[in-house]
C-alpha cells in the first residue's frame, strides 16, 4: 500500500467506536443469539411440552375429522385449514415467544441499546455496479459464504445424523393413532432441537469471537488517521501552543495591572518577586496579587516602581511566597507574621512620607 494512503496499523480510538456506534456498526453475533434462543426454547419444550403434545393432538384430531369425503369442499376445506393454523399458532405461541423475546434480549446484552436511523441512510455507491461487483467478489464476502456453508453443514449434519436414527420407526407410525403419531413426532422434533442446540452453542461463541475481530479489523485507523482525529478532538498543537502563549500574555498583563494596587513587592533581589495586597474589609489575610521569577521579577519591580509601590528585599520570604502561593491565594498562616513585618515596615514609610 502506498505512504500516502497510510497502512491501518493503529487501534480505534473511542471516538471512532463511539461513531462507528452511532451509525449501528456494533459486535453482534446472530450465530450466539440463536444459540441461546433455542437453548431457552428448549427449556420452554422441556415445561410446557406435554401441553403442546395435546394442543397437537386436539388440532390434528379437529383438521381430520373435518376432512371427510362428504366434505371435501373448496369452503370447507378453507375453513378447516384456517382452524387448524389457528390452533397450531395458539398451541406454538409459547415457544415462539420465548424465542422472540430470547432473541431481542440477548442482542440487546451483546451489544446494548442502539436506536439509530443512519443505516437507513441511502448509499449511492451500493447503486454502482463496479462497487456492487467488488463486494460480491471481495475477500470478506468470501470468508462469509465459507463460513455459512460450514455452518450449514455442521448443523444439516447434526439434524440428519438425528432423523437417520429415527427414519426406520416412521413408517410404522402410518399404523398407529393420531395420538401416538403426533407424540413422537413431537418426541423427534424436540430431539433434534436438542441437538442443534448443542451444535449452536459451540457455533455461537466462536462467531462471537470472529465477529469481534473483524469490528476491531475494520475500525483500525492508519497514523495519519490518528493524527487527524487528535487535531479535531484536542486541537492543532500549533494552534495550541498560540492559545496558551496568548494566554500567558494576557495573564501578565492583569498581573501587572495588579502591581500597581500592590501594597508591597517582595524581592531576593534578583530571581524572585511577589506583590502582595491587604484589605481588610476585602481580605482576611493578604493576597498574592503578582509573582515572577528572573525576567518576569524584574518587570513586576519595574511596574512598582512605576506606581510607587514599595519594593522590600528579603530573600527567604520571596522564595517562600513564590513556591507555596498562587495568584490569587492568600498568605499561609506560618508566613502571618514575616508578612505582617513587612506592612508595618510598609506602613511606617507611608506615614513617615517616604514613597
Amino acid at each position: 500500500m502506498s505512504m500516502q494512503g497510510g497502512e491501518k496499523t493503529e487501534n480505534a480510538t473511542p471516538r471512532r467506536k463511539r461513531e462507528a456506534r452511532e451509525k449501528g456498526q456494533v459486535v453482534k453475533s446472530v450465530e450466539l443469539s440463536t444459540a441461546l434462543s433455542l437453548a431457552v426454547m428448549f427449556g420452554v419444550l422441556s415445561i410446557f411440552g406435554g401441553q403442546m403434545v395435546e394442543g397437537m393432538r386436539d388440532m390434528l384430531r379437529h383438521f381430520f375429522s373435518s376432512a371427510g369425503p362428504e366434505k371435501l369442499t373448496i369452503a370447507a376445506v378453507q375453513a378447516s385449514f384456517k382452524d387448524a393454523t389457528i390452533m397450531f399458532i395458539t398451541v406454538m405461541l409459547p415457544l415462539l415467544g420465548a424465542g422472540m423475546v430470547t432473541g431481542v434480549v440477548f442482542n440487546v446484552l451483546q451489544s446494548g441499546f442502539v436506536f439509530t436511523t443512519k443505516a437507513l441512510t441511502p448509499k449511492l455507491d451500493r447503486i454502482n455496479p463496479l462497487s456492487g461487483f467488488k463486494r460480491i467478489f471481495s475477500k470478506r464476502t468470501l470468508v462469509d459464504l465459507l463460513k455459512a456453508m460450514l455452518k450449514t453443514a455442521v448443523l444439516g449434519y447434526v439434524a440428519y445424523s438425528e432423523f437417520e436414527t429415527r427414519m426406520g420407526g416412521f413408517p410404522a407410525l402410518m399404523g398407529q393413532e393420531v395420538a401416538f403419531a403426533s407424540a413422537s413426532f413431537v418426541e423427534t422434533i424436540i430431539a433434534v432441537a436438542f441437538k442443534l442446540a448443542i451444535a449452536m452453542a459451540v457455533i455461537g461463541p466462536l462467531d462471537y469471537l470472529y465477529q469481534w475481530w473483524k469490528y476491531n479489523k475494520d475500525l483500525m485507523m492508519t497514523k495519519e488517521e490518528v493524527k487527524e482525529e487528535y487535531k479535531l478532538t484536542e486541537g492543532n498543537p500549533q494552534t495550541k501552543s498560540r492559545i496558551a502563549q496568548k494566554q500567558r500574555q494576557m495573564s501578565r498583563m492583569r498581573m501587572m495591572q495588579a502591581v500597581a494596587e500592590a501594597d508591597v513587592v517582595i524581592t531576593n533581589p534578583t530571581h524572585y518577586a511577589v506583590a502582595l495586597s491587604y484589605k481588610e474589609e476585602k481580605h482576611n489575610a493578604p493576597v498574592v496579587v503578582a509573582k515572577g521569577k528572573d525576567h518576569l521579577a524584574q518587570k513586576i519591580k519595574e511596574r512598582a516602581r512605576e506606581c510607587s509601590v514599595e519594593i522590600v528585599e528579603n530573600k527567604p520570604l520571596a522564595r517562600a511566597l513564590y513556591f507555596f502561593c498562587e495568584v490569587g491565594d492568600e498568605v499561609p498562616e506560618d508566613l502571618y507574621k514575616a508578612v505582617a513585618e513587612v506592612l508595618a515596615y510598609v506602613y511606617r514609610m507611608k506615614r513617615g512620607g517616604r514613597r
